[in-house]
């Protein structure tokens, strides 16, 4: 075989050699260029040089940044050709020094054997090498012949729950690339004790399987099938047991609808920015967690009245467990949670249309961003059996278009400053006018900063002795 590798990744590979050094290519861009996936991340295994050679060997390439506490790995970045940065690091075996993923020790070793190395991969698909030089696959524990059979299999049963992360990454390889577990797999990730993990760790592949997957449902359902859900997110466990209308549900319970809307979710964020999208994935996982608290049968029909805002506190608390707060300086948690309490709003306007302000559009703006409202909601209309289409998205979506307010709300014509140049006095009343002139804007009756001035100094007229313009102004 020949993998495709950027020129920067050639020279660092030829620096290596020319050092002495039998650099492979190893793990995931393997696996992925054997499934005739894109190559994105790439890692070097180095064979026969001294850890402590390499940053000098390194540092003519790019920048390299050495991370990790227990073993060093070298991040090179800006190699041509090369998104990212590339992670070298010598073969290393690992031991357990204490309880969970924290307890793992890893010891490098450039002389250890390729089968030895790749024994502390965790599956086999993960444990093939590349050596660029001879254009060959190495394959040591048949990994291959797995990915083949479309089966994720342990390469070391007798170590493999040694790190109880791997059941995690069980559930995203498994929905990501849609294989099966092996049986003594999926037994041994039945079993690990999740609650050693860090939540940084736990959400890191959950991100995965939210944004990664075509199907995210298929590693929830991996989740609960194993029990591993009450340790991950105790939260979703209620709605298996919450039914719903079959009139508007006929596919059955809530935990059966949210995956449904998951997968439709899944298709409908790749243009979206990192949070953004998982803004959308999240709030559609966390839409109804509120119904199992509030579904009632009455007059013969299953309701759940006032879901969408008795679903904050579960999501909120889903959320806190994941120790999901900002995200690059976006407010995650705060979209999502508005998303949550919002996600019936387009199909509320919409049976109201004739009666709809473009003020109530604006407001809405102010409380979530309406272009990912509109997605959770499509998916949450899709998420469902049955011939459901989601008119009433298509038309929230081309009022929001249509007001410009797809990703926030408008901005006010006028700023504190504008009203201190009026002869307004600093203090509260700055706020409170600010506020009403906004609110006026919002309802469309200020179009333009003139007329917002022209408001604001009839509205200054009105005010006690002291805070009255100037005469003249």
């Amino acid at each position: 075989m020949r993998l495709p590798l950027p020129p920067g990744l050639e020279r660092l590979l030829a620096v290596l050699r020319e050092a002495g050094g039998r650099p492979y290519v190893v793990g995931g861009a393997v696996r992925d260029a054997l499934l005739g996936r894109p190559l994105e991340d790439f890692d070097i295994e180095v064979y026969g040089l001294p850890g402590e050679a390499l940053p000098a060997l390194l540092a003519p390439l790019g920048p390299v940044d050495a991370v990790g506490q227990a073993f060093t790995v070298l991040k090179v970045s800006r190699l041509p050709g090369v998104r990212g940065a590339v992670d070298v690091a010598l073969p290393r075996r690992d031991s357990k020094a204490g309880p969970g993923h924290r307890g793992i020790r890893a010891l490098g070793d450039p002389h250890l054997s390729i089968e030895e190395a790749a024994r502390r991969r965790d599956f086999t698909v993960n444990a093939l090498l590349y050596d660029p030089q001879a254009g060959a696959l190495i394959d040591p524990w048949g990994g291959r012949a797995d990915l083949d059979q479309r089966r994720l299999r342990a390469v070391d049963a007798a170590t493999f729950g040694d790190d109880p992360l791997r059941a995690l990454r069980a559930v995203q390889l498994a929905a990501r690339f849609e294989f099966e577990v092996e049986p003594a797999t999926a037994r041994l990730c039945a079993s690990m004790p999740l609650d050693e993990l860090p939540a940084e760790r736990v959400f890191g592949e959950i991100e995965k399987l939210l944004l990664q997957a075509a199907r995210p449902a298929l590693g929830f359902r991996l989740l609960r099938e194993w029990g591993l859900l009450g340790s991950v997110a105790p939260e979703l466990l209620p709605l298996a047991d919450t039914p719903q209308d079959p009139e508007w549900h006929p596919e059955g319970d809530v935990w059966i609808h949210t995956l449904l809307c998951l997968d439709q979710a899944a298709r409908l964020i790749a243009d979206l920015d990192r949070p953004r999208a998982l803004a959308v994935m999240l709030g559609t996982l966390c839409h109804d967690l509120g119904k199992p608290a509030t579904t009632r049968f009455e007059d013969g029909r299953i309701r759940s009245r006032g879901h969408e805002e008795a679903g904050v506190p579960p999501a909120t608390a889903l959320l806190e467990r994941w120790n999901i707060h900002t995200l690059g300086g976006y407010d995650l948690r705060g979209q999502v949670l508005a998303l949550v309490a919002q996600h019936l709003k387009p199909g509320q306007l919409y049976d109201d249309r004739e009666r709809v302000s473009d003020g109530a559009i604006r407001r809405l703006a102010r409380k979530c961003e309406p272009d990912l409202l509109a997605r959770v909601a499509r998916a949450d209309c899709l998420g469902r059996t049955g011939d459901f289409r989601p008119v009433a998205m298509d038309w929230f979506l081309e009022r929001v278009r249509a007001l410009d307010v797809e990703r926030r709300p408008p901005a006010p014509l006028l700023l504190g400053r504008d009203l201190l140049a009026l002869g307004l006095a600093p203090g509260p009343e700055v706020g409170r006018l600010l506020q009403q002139l906004y609110k006026r804007q919002l309802d469309g009756a200020l179009r333009d900063r003139e007329g917002a001035l022209q408001e604001a100094r009839r509205l200054l007229g009105e005010q006690p002795s002291g805070h009255a313009l100037p005469t003249g102004d």
